[in-house]
């Protein structure tokens, strides 16, 4: 059991500079070990946790040591048990997390237990922001009629969240319309330091999305976890983690005049895809540091997951203190969290000599060899340099149908598509923008590129040029700041000229959420088959993803979101043809709209003021109208709803006991899904609209929901029977079983019928089969998800065997009781000759203690062929969970017997 805490002899008390006290601190320092210098600071924030939390039972003193011993353990893959500060989530993850919270309040109630323990025991901050549909734009009052829309459509959803804030305890809702979660967390929440009850130590956080990294930006070390992981810390439970390698990245020299911070990512992405950082923390440090801006380290912050990271971690220096200041942290915070880092050795002052750290790999990028560009067509670090572009798209649809390629035959590449747009007629070609969006945290957050954007907006209207009607345009911004800034620069009507309307504060087209297009448009896409395209500012461009019609989606930074609205395709090149014809009859280029870096700066130095994050935060506190006038019930059993399609009490405890069911093995399972390569979760477990013939959609049709009010699966979270449905929902799934056809289809083995997933799935569990699925490289890739495991599992899937996994859909599987397998490095479905048409057996032992992480698992299939694969239980905690069934049934077994 817990003990008193070893360290306590280096707890020390930190003097403020008018001679009082900020509190008491675990002192690094005062522990004389020479390694810890040599520490990069982001695995000091990991010790600091360490040393804090230690009580020789969930943290032990040799936890301490193997984190001290970085430099000798990490290449050694070493488990460390991990306390963050905090837990954010946003309301797409929250509400599955409110629903568990609920659930597992009532599992306790009937096992005996008190249910008012099941608490969060952390600082949990939900951000509902993942709640806006562009059902609206190119309007004044766009954001008005968005949010009304949101409200009625939302309101069961948004209310189990306000009775969530009330009858948890430590738990901060911010009402809908105030932002995105990783822009309010960077501006408002990020605490940096934490001074709780007179304790001082690192803020640090796990959120439930998997962009939770753009806080890193400002020293503060945060990245994604599982919904489930996220619930685990929120009950007090240590994170078991691997302790990761370090990258280095030196940065040096200064951006070029007219390069952005979005093509500085992009590069960075680049960059590190191709060096291999997949489970590591990635930390920035050398001279260019000082040349970069806080929002342009959080841009790339930001995208971690995209180049594959953990973190990409910025330590605190002076340049995130004048933050803290801008963004309207108070003086005294201020120089309490420079008072600590400083008496912690984890400040950087780059105006005293810097001691040399240790890192795993090292990389460096001089800033002036980044040139503009964009990313796509399907994937983020697919990188094209602006004046590559229309040659590359050239090659793309002259390529075989893959992550480059569409494989558009010759004679139709030039194909017209002739359509009526409200009377007047138009064309399509291939390459041509239906979608062009300024959104997503990434960008929205970054004052340089969103005014920059407005005066390449406003270049063009004084030269006359105009957007293509049919061009479905919008501005999402990130928090209510940038509307301030845009309109105190007196630039935002030239946005809305080009319309570029604001249409609420939340994520929008990079989640899926874009709304539809014009009929007339979609008409035109799918009758003569154009790869129609969009260009958005977003960290996501997966197939499928932003919109079902656009088969090309570009990455790009704002001002050439604009640049292309304006040009109307991305089949152009920028150096030698104009982005459109002026009032007077004369070609206008992009360089003759493009603002200068000087110009950015100036509007930037005038137009974004600290009074503006107060206010804006002042604000969102007190909620607005359609949130304080949602009535609530009360109490701390949640009253269920049977009728509800928006929250549903899923079946995870059902049968429960206080005695854990041991591990299971998987006999004579049918293959319900055979993939290739880079399956995401958003094939997984899609995000975007419920299609019109989806098992989705026959369960809420049946219940009498109209299909204009269907909503997305993302704000259908709470509900089980809609998410189970939507499992392996998305519309460019590629299964091997099909032999080619694309869709969300599978093949029953038995009867070799074809049926849609859920219907295969519900079958093979009403004939008593398990059922297993086979994967390539990368499965699980993408944002964070929640139900990319939870759905699988209600579907009845008892192991995924795959080449590789993403890190944080593997946790999630593991989880849900699901059985993580890897193939032997250079193998897989292929080399072994499976087809996805055997059964397969998987015999485990019938004790959790004689199954050891990372073990070798022999894999047998009834067609006489046999491998072995490597059991991706990673550390003994994960063992844990599989002996409980899941990791939630862990956590309530614990709680009873640890508080009876």
């Amino acid at each position: 059991m817990a003990t008193e805490n070893p360290f306590k002899s280096i707890l020390k008390t930190l003097q403020s500079p008018d001679g009082g006290e900020f509190g008491k601190y675990y002192s690094l320092p005062a522990l004389n070990d020479p390694r810890i210098g040599k520490l990069p600071y982001s695995i000091k924030i990991l010790l600091e946790s360490a040393i804090r939390n230690c009580d020789e039972f969930q943290v032990k003193s040799k936890d301490v040591e193997k984190i001290i011993d970085w430099e000798t353990t990490s290449p050694k893959q070493v488990e460390i048990p991990f306390k963050p500060a905090r837990v954010l989530l946003q309301d797409f993850t929250g509400v599955p997390a409110v629903v568990d919270l609920a659930c597992m309040r009532d599992a306790m109630n009937k096992l005996g237990g008190d249910s008012n323990k099941i608490n969060p025991l952390v600082p949990v901050d939900l951000v509902i922001d993942h709640s806006v549909q562009v059902d609206v734009a190119r309007s004044e009052n766009a954001v008005q009629a968005n949010m009304e829309f949101e409200f009625r459509r939302n309101k069961e959803r948004f209310a189990f969240l306000k009775w969530g804030s009330n009858a948890f305890h430590n738990m901060l809702v911010v009402p809908p319309g105030s932002g995105i979660v990783h822009q309010v967390n960077l501006e408002y929440l990020g605490r940096v330091v934490f001074n709780t009850n007179g304790m001082l130590y690192p803020d640090s956080v796990v959120g439930t999305d998997s962009h939770t990294t753009m806080i890193d930006g400002l020293g503060v070390a945060g990245w994604g976890v599982g919904g489930i992981e996220a619930e685990a810390a929120m009950l007090g439970q240590p994170m078991s983690m691997v302790l990761p390698g370090v990258v280095g990245f030196k940065l040096s020299g200064k951006l070029r005049d007219g390069v952005t911070a979005t093509d500085l990512v992009l590069t960075v992405t680049q960059m590190l895809r191709k060096h291999g950082v997949v489970g590591m923390f990635v930390e920035f440090y050398g001279e260019g540091m000082s040349e970069l801006s806080l929002a342009d380290r959080a841009t790339i912050a930001n995208m971690s997951p995209e180049y594959g990271a953990t973190m990409g971690f910025f330590p605190v220096d002076h340049v995130t203190l004048q933050y803290l200041k801008l963004t309207g942290r108070s003086d005294d915070t201020v120089s309490m969290i420079e008072s600590y880092l400083r008496a912690n050795k984890m400040f950087v002052d780059y105006s005293e000599p810097q001691s040399e750290r240790v890192y795993s790999s090292y990389l460096e990028l001089n800033l002036e060899e980044v040139v503009p560009c964009v990313s796509g067509p399907k994937r983020p670090h697919d990188r094209v340099p602006l004046n590559e572009m229309k040659a590359d798209w050239h090659a793309c649809l002259d390529n075989r149908v893959g992550f480059k390629g569409f494989a558009i035959p010759k004679e139709y590449q030039s194909k017209v598509a002739e359509f009526n747009f409200h009377g007047t007629p138009a064309q399509l070609r291939h390459g041509d923008v239906v979608i062009a969006a300024i959104t997503s945290c990434t960008n929205t957050s970054n004052p340089s590129v969103m005014l920059g954007a407005a005066l390449v907006a406003k270049k063009a209207c004084e030269l006359g040029l105009e957007v293509k009607p049919w061009i479905k345009t919008s501005l999402a911004p990130g928090s209510g700041v940038v509307t301030k800034y845009l309109q105190n620069s007196g630039l935002q009507k030239y946005l809305n000229h080009l319309g570029f309307h604001i249409v609420g504060y939340g994520c929008t087209t990079c989640i899926g959420n874009s709304g539809d297009i014009d009929d007339a448009v979609a008409a035109a896409i799918t009758e003569n088959d154009i790869v129609a395209a969009a260009v958005l500012s977003g960290n996501r461009n997966f197939e499928g993803r932003v919109h079902p019609l656009t088969r090309a989606n570009y990455l790009a930074s704002p001002p050439l979101v604009v640049a292309y609205a304006l040009a109307g395709s991305v089949n152009i090149d920028f150096e030698t043809e104009p982005v459109g014809v002026g009032k007077d009859g004369k070609k206008i280029f992009l360089r003759d709209i493009w603002p200068s870096s000087e110009e950015v700066a100036h509007v930037v130095q005038k137009s974004v003021l600290p009074d503006m994050f107060k206010a804006t935060y002042e604000a969102i506190t007190k909620g607005n109208p359609m949130w304080n006038q949602l009535s609530v019930p009360s109490g701390t059993l949640y009253a269920w709803d049977p009728k509800s399609t928006y929250i549903h009490e899923p079946p995870y405890f059902k049968g429960m006991t206080m005695s854990p069911p041991g591990p299971h093995g998987v006999k004579g399972a049918y293959c319900l899904l055979n993939f290739g390569d880079s399956i995401t979760t958003d094939h997984i477990s899609p995000a975007g609209s419920i299609h019109k013939d989806s098992p989705a959609a026959k369960y809420l049709m049946e219940r009498g929901v109209d299909r204009r009010d269907f909503n997305s699966y993302g704000s259908r979270r709470g509900n089980d029977e809609i998410m189970a449905r939507g499992t392996f929902a998305n519309i460019r799934l590629v299964n091997k079983l099909l032999n080619g056809e694309v869709g969300p289809k599978t093949i029953h083995i038995p009867t070799g019928e074809k049926l849609s997933v859920f219907d295969a799935a519900m079958r093979y569990k009403n004939e008593g089969h398990d059922t297993v699925i086979l994967a390539g490289a990368e499965y699980g890739s993408g944002s964070s998800r929640d139900w990319a495991a939870k759905g699988p599992m209600l579907l009845g899937v008892k192991a995924v065997i795959a080449k590789s996994f993403e890190r944080i859909h593997r946790s999630n599987l593991v989880g849900m009781g699901i059985i993580p397998l890897c193939f032997k490095p250079g193998e897989d479905a292929e080399t072994h000759g499976l087809t996805g048409h055997e059964r397969y057996t998987i015999d485990l032992p019938s004790s959790v203690s004689e199954i050891r992480p990372g073990q070798d698992v022999r894999v047998v299939t009834d067609s006489g062929k046999s491998f072995t694969c490597v059991i991706r239980f990673d550390t003994e905690v994960e063992l844990a969970y599989f002996d409980h069934g899941g990791i939630l049934q862990y956590v309530i077994r614990n709680l009873i017997n640890v508080r009876q």
